[in-house]
């Protein structure tokens, strides 16, 4: 099991410039890259973002990437602007008949002054997916590490559920006897001159009645069914949140059906128990990716 959420940091270099990259992943559904690039290398946001995706099957991934000159010369002054503007100082001063001259501020306030070295992309896009790749790694190993978390607690509850399923079990024949003794009692206490009562055919058919309608075996089989599947789930090597998610959804419904047709104190109080589990491991797997 892995996390959805986890950061990694990875950093290269070429004889021209040094790349970093950090990604970092949060909750989400489906798979989203976000990724900043300059202008110039747009046209290669698609195929780093599907190198991303390569290796992230859910969760939103930031993708934030700095690229810096080595010499520090990443911007140059236009020449030609700086030119103009001096140029038009002249002509104002001649116009006046009295010396104009441009302050260093005058320049600088010029719209476009430095204009960015253009960057090869056969020479930085390499470099930028070796970044990648190194920041990659340490936020998959987060992603593991935060997973196995997961796992254990996981576990944990599942086994909690075992139990409950157990007494669970062990308690539903006793509904019967319960139901069969309380009807007995409310009738003796009516005092309806009613004799044999243990025999007396139309309690039996209502406890048969009843007794069909409280038979939870079925719910049973189907919630130890789910935990077998939840651990077979776990055991796998792959993306396995969204079922998980469904599982829980299902142990929720078997656990529902369970409390319904039980319409018994005790077993009431194993269920609300049980699906207060089953909701702290679906809180649980809503980052599990």
């Amino acid at each position: 099991m892995n996390s959805m959420t986890g950061f990694g940091r990875g950093e290269s270099s070429n004889a021209t410039h040094s790349v970093s990259v950090e990604l970092s992943a949060v909750n989400r559904k489906q798979s989203e890259v976000s990724m900043n690039l300059p202008r110039s290398l747009s046209e290669y946001e698609a195929p780093l973002r599907k190198l991303i995706l390569s290796q992230i099957s859910r969760g939103r991934v930031n993708c934030q990437i700095s690229i810096t000159h080595l010499s520090g010369d990443a911007e140059e002054i236009d020449i030609v602007k700086v030119q103009r503007l001096e140029a038009q100082f002249q002509a104002l001063s001649a116009t006046l008949d009295r010396p104009l001259l441009p302050s260093v501020n005058d320049f600088l306030q010029i719209p476009g002054i430095f204009v960015t070295t253009e960057i090869d992309p056969e020479e930085i896009i390499p470099t930028i997916k070796e970044a990648i790749h190194r920041a990659l790694t340490g936020l998959l190993e987060m992603r593991r590490r935060e997973g196995a978390d997961l796992l254990t607690d996981c576990q944990q509850r599942l086994a909690t559920l075992e139990q409950l399923l157990g007494d669970i079990s062990s308690q539903s024949p006793l509904i019967l006897d319960h139901y069969r003794a309380s009807l007995i009692t409310k009738l003796q206490e009516a005092n309806l001159g009613l004799e044999n009562l243990h025999e007396d055919e139309r309690i039996i058919k209502e406890v048969a009645l009843f007794a069909d309608r409280s038979d939870i075996s079925e719910e049973i089989t189907r919630f130890r069914s789910h935990l077998d599947k939840f651990y077979e789930y776990l055991r796998k090597d792959e993306p396995i949140g969204r079922s998980l998610d469904f599982l829980c959804q299902e142990l929720n419904r078997e656990l529902n059906t369970i409390g319904s047709k039980a319409n018994n104190a005790s077993l009431a109080h194993l269920v609300v128990t049980g699906k207060t589990e089953v909701e702290k491991i679906r809180e649980q797997i809503q980052n599990a990716e």
